[in-house]
């Protein structure tokens, strides 16, 4: 009864993922979670998506996974962020219902076949001869498994503080890990401090929404998932807001009460999330900081105050909400708060999630250093595919940062490192005009159907948009003669008439005129879907652009082909740099693109192990 092939441990976003991996690929797998209740859990802000995050979510679901069907079927209200910018930075964000993602998250666990859940405190990791051998719970029960994927979000040791107060707790009064900390530093791992915070919660119907602006968006979006059946509407709209000068000079003058300042906060906090107090501090010359009013769900009061996060006293909050205009007799239903917690050193990883240290055990989420709901259940659809892969006897899946934004994270935490809670953003993504959240089935279905997650109904309708798109890109380079109706829709749309025929992927490179427009005139992809048009339509416009990128990939693809040995001992490169021996030694790279993306590996030394590895016919 207590042996499984795999053990998830931890039941967030990343745990999901992984879980569900095992399972439907065939792996007798127990998730275990420090409180069912937790399941699907969104302790911060209840929202999937957004700049980047979108993108993650249409890879994972192109790869096989949950979320973005969890978040369809959860919708409260959805946007494309980015809409006026290029396609390469459209990014959909949804609003959810926390308690509604919670329960068909859940739901979706505990009906998913080969798979059980357990309510335990894993507090300890077995190992036998090097390998992960099971784990240890709270109650003295061992289960045995052959690989492990540690999913434990922000619970490690985590520390809730609030101004003077400070309570050793995971997020909103759930119960941490206290243990499982102090078992994997003694396997060896190096264990970092991070910390983050979640702004307070009010109750919605105190609040004057006449003084805020309601962010109205009427324009159809696409589902995240392509298991959804039927396209979410928008029921509930979220609020924009501002803070003003009163705000931010009740905040100087309580900063001597901040955990922040006084030194209580030891763990590093996230670049690109600041709380309100450090927003004040770091852009003293700003007036006015913007938030947003978001529903937490339909069936509750509490509202998200997004953008005001804060670690003050308790009633230093209630003195900023209510210095704002619309929050006067605002009344806070829960406290913002600051949550430190353990987390492990990124650069002890594989690029397979795979430990270093430990053979099949995996990690997976904000343990690796990460924040984020959409960041960690990328790491653990990769985790959990690669774990059952691994027992299955099958090669592992590394995503690379030319195919995936999950392979530009991935490569980021297992090359780079983080001194900070990651977040994944598009600048990140050097190829993002390849990689966009509009083409993910096309690069990456076929990746999940080989690694047994897709199934083979969902693939065939990816090689039937394939073949579409293909028909249809040999459509545009037929040419039109330049008939009344063109004229007329040029002119209208303020576009030179032509004066000769002219090819349709060259009329649709011209900025007015996109391919839903022309083909109202020249009906020649009639046969052709929103979906299969949108795709052309790209795919005219930025061609240029796109076989720019081609050729970048396909020359930086050259140094991902050339394996370097696991065995390769760097202290025999006389040729090589202190820095760069150890800094190689420590990461030990898959092959030589890894190799020149670590900091502190200069192109020389990249050209002496080059050099090297042609010598001893590595090449």
């Amino acid at each position: 009864m207590n042996n499984f092939d795999v053990i998830v441990v931890g039941s967030g976003h990343a745990g999901i993922e992984a879980a569900l991996a095992c399972a439907r690929t065939g792996q007798k797998t127990l998730l275990t979670t420090l409180n069912l209740d937790s399941i699907g859990f969104l302790p911060c802000n209840p929202s999937i998506g957004g700049t980047a995050k979108g993108h993650l979510v249409f890879e994972i679901d192109a790869l096989g996974g949950e979320m973005g069907h969890i978040a369809d079927q959860s919708t409260i209200t959805r946007r494309m962020l980015n809409d006026a910018k290029g396609p390469a930075v459209h990014s959909l964000r949804a609003q959810v219902d926390k308690n509604k993602y919670h329960e068909i998250a859940k739901k979706t666990l505990e009906n998913t076949k080969n798979l059980q859940i357990l309510q335990a405190e894993i507090t300890k990791l077995l190992t036998e001869n090097g390998n992960i051998s099971g784990v240890v719970t709270h109650l003295g029960e061992i289960y045995h498994a052959q690989a492990v994927i540690l999913c434990t979000g922000v619970y490690l040791k985590s520390r809730i503080i609030i101004g003077p107060y400070a309570k050793e707790s995971g997020p909103n009064g759930f119960m941490n890990a206290g243990s499982l900390s102090d078992s994997l530093r003694e396997l060896g791992f190096e264990i970092l401090r991070f910390k983050t915070g979640t702004p307070m919660r009010v109750d919605k119907n105190t609040i004057n929404y006449s003084a805020f602006e309601e962010q109205i968006d009427e324009k159809t979006t696409p589902n995240f998932s392509k298991k959804t059946k039927k396209t979410p509407k928008n029921v509930q709209n979220c609020f924009l807001g501002y803070t003003n000068e009163t705000t931010h000079t009740i905040i100087r003058n309580n900063l001597d009460k901040s955990p922040l300042y006084q030194g209580i906060i030891k763990g590093i906090g996230p670049r690109y999330c600041p709380s309100i107090e450090d927003k004040i501090v770091r852009f003293a010359e700003k007036q006015r900081h913007q938030f947003f009013l978001e529903p937490e769900g339909l069936q509750t009061n509490e509202v998200y105050v997004q953008g005001i996060s804060s670690s003050l006293p308790f009633d230093v909050q209630k003195q900023i909400i209510h210095s704002i205009k619309g929050l006067e007799n605002t009344w806070l239903m829960r406290p913002a708060y600051a949550i430190e917690y353990d987390c492990i050193n990124s650069l002890q990883l594989k690029p397979t999630l795979e430990s270093k240290i430990v053979k099949n055990l995996f990690c997976a989420g904000q343990i690796n250093g990460t924040s984020g709901y959409e960041e960690a259940a990328a790491q653990g659809i990769i985790a959990g595919l690669n774990a059952s892969l691994s027992l299955r006897k099958k090669p592992q899946i590394v995503l690379r940062r030319d195919q995936a934004y999950i392979g530009v994270l991935i490569d980021d935490l297992v090359t780079k490192g983080t001194n900070e809670p990651y977040r994944m953003m598009t600048s990140r993504a050097e190829h993002r005009l390849f990689i966009r959240q509009d083409n993910a089935d096309l690069r990456l279905t076929e990746i999940g159907f080989k690694a047994g997650l897709v199934s083979k109904k969902s693939y065939e309708k990816v090689l039937q948009k394939q073949q579409q798109i293909e028909l249809g890109k040999q459509i545009m380079e037929q040419s039109v003669a330049p008939t009344k109706e063109i004229q007329e829709l040029l002119t209208k749309n303020g576009e030179t008439p032509l004066k000769s025929g002219a090819v349709i992927k060259t009329l649709l490179k011209r900025p007015n005129i996109d391919i839903w427009k022309l083909n109202s005139v020249i009906h020649k992809f009639d046969g052709f879907n929103d979906e299969i048009l949108n795709q052309l339509d790209i795919i005219a416009k930025y061609e240029g652009y796109i076989e720019i990128q081609k050729e970048q990939i396909e020359k930086s693809f050259q140094n991902e082909n050339i394996i370097i040995p696991e065995d390769i001992n760097y202290k025999e490169l006389s040729g090589l740099r202190l820095e760069a021996r150890q800094k190689l030694e420590k990461i030990k790279p898959l092959n030589l693109g890894q190799a020149s993306r670590i900091s502190g590996v200069s192109p020389a030394d990249i050209t002496v192990l080059t050099i090297y590895l042609k010598k001893n016919g590595k090449i």
